[in-house]
């Protein structure tokens, strides 16, 4: 089947299915999950932004300068209310005086205050988030598909889908998603930008525009996440430029000056609120492995760390596995999970899972596609009998996790 510029074959069909899924298991946890006081803080604050910006010296919001947190996750959160708002309010306009539902000024209060009058709260509050995650898992898959084929995309995307720690944070309101999907389509664009500048001129500025902007969106969900993807897109970038090296330099300056205003422009160009940004300490970060233990430890992770643990043996073990496509995720995934800040409650390492399901993916399909000419790999497919086996074993890892997910899922509801 092709549309317009889009051919949609087996593989794209099969990542539909997979995001289908996840779209699934999110409205099923959303449904059976009722709201708790964190919605509602993200919902007060993210209405506020749109509604009624504090007029307190120094501050935003009334919920005070959010901890660190950036603004993205409380725009998004409140932004739906926000609208439905609008539009009761806009309808009852043209009702007859005696005839208004909220003449009392009931949706001026606060999100559980016209929790009666708004409808769909659960899922209107928390469903923006379900989408960022849908729209991430997007992502991995294209770039993995782009990287290392079908295989490894579908692979890839199958890990993501099925990881109860992406189901977690896409349900519920929070910067952790959203600053995830930032920083990996950061950090691809960037490479993006680096592969453009090979080619004709035409191409440069709208890769550019799009490295800006996904700059300036992952600094308003998390300053932190911005540095680090400003930094090693920036390492990447010019690592892919070659001939081209001169331009960096320039392309990354314009991409952080335009993220600046992004960011200024979610705080309402309130330049007092704007300044926090610079010394909420939201940014203070060091290293520790206690995270990534309790990940890596959990049993409903159990296929991922299998998963984990077979792609890294074949990496060190295998020369054919050792190529920038699998090490540029692997070198994100080793700076970013043992990473956490000290000033904000924040979960940094999360934000290192798209690039591990793209490192398993890259190395699982080297295995299955093609055989290895190094003698030394045990575990890389020499023969159609030993792929075949890697594929059962794919197959396994895949349908383990799955399940592993799906009790989790069950659990999480029943307590």
């Amino acid at each position: 089947m092709r549309l317009r510029r889009f051919y949609i074959g087996r593989p794209q069909q099969v990542a539909a299915l997979l995001l289908l899924v996840l779209f699934g298991e999110c409205l099923w946890t959303i449904g059976h999950q009722p709201l708790d006081a964190n919605d509602y803080r993200y919902a007060h604050c993210g209405r506020e932004m749109w509604e009624s910006p504090s007029v307190l010296q120094g501050y935003f919001t009334t919920c005070g300068n959010l901890n660190g947190d950036g603004t993205l996750a409380y725009r998004l959160a409140g932004f739906p209310l926000t609208v439905q708002r609008a539009a009761l309010l806009g309808v009852d306009h043209f009702r007859k005086p005696e005839n208004k539902l909220y003449a009392n000024g009931s949706l001026n209060g606060t999100t559980w205050e016209a929790r009666h009058e708004l409808g769909f709260v659960k899922y209107l509050l928390r469903l923006p988030f379900v989408l960022f995650a849908v729209w991430l898992g997007g992502g991995l898959w294209w770039v993995s598909k782009r990287l290392f084929g079908p295989e490894g995309g579908a692979f890839a995307l199958a890990m993501y889908v099925f990881c109860p720690t992406i189901v977690k944070y896409g349900t519920h309101p929070n910067n952790e998603i959203l600053a995830m999907w930032g920083l990996y389509g950061l950090i691809y664009t960037a490479m993006g930008v680096a592969h453009a500048l090979q080619g004709p001129r035409k191409k440069w500025k709208p890769r550019i525009i799009l490295l800006t902007v996904a700059l300036g969106l992952t600094a308003t969900a998390h300053v932190l996440a911005a540095i680090v993807g400003f930094v090693a897109g920036m390492v990447f970038f010019f690592y892919l430029a070659e001939r081209r090296r001169a331009y960096v330099a320039q392309i990354m300056v314009y991409a952080a000056l335009g993220a600046l205003v992004m960011v200024f422009a979610s705080f309402s160009f309130k330049l007092t609120a704007f300044l926090y940004v610079f010394t909420g300490g939201s940014a203070r970060c060091w290293f520790a492995l206690d995270a990534v233990r309790r990940f890596m430890t959990s049993p409903v992770n159990a296929g991922i760390v299998v998963a984990v643990a077979v792609a890294m043996v074949v990496y060190v073990w295998s020369r054919r596995s050792r190529y920038f496509g699998n090490t540029a995720p692997l070198l994100m995934l080793l700076l970013l999970f043992p990473l956490y800040t000290t000033q904000v409650v924040s979960a940094p390492w999360v934000w290192a899972l798209p690039f591990l399901f793209t490192f398993v993916g890259g190395v699982f399909s080297d295995v299955l596609d093609r055989p290895s000419a190094d003698m030394r790999a045990a575990l890389v497919a020499r023969t159609n009998r030993e792929r075949k086996m890697f594929l059962v074993l794919t197959v396994g890892v895949v349908v383990t996790q799955a399940v592993l997910c799906w009790v989790w899922m069950v659990g999480l509801i029943t307590g």
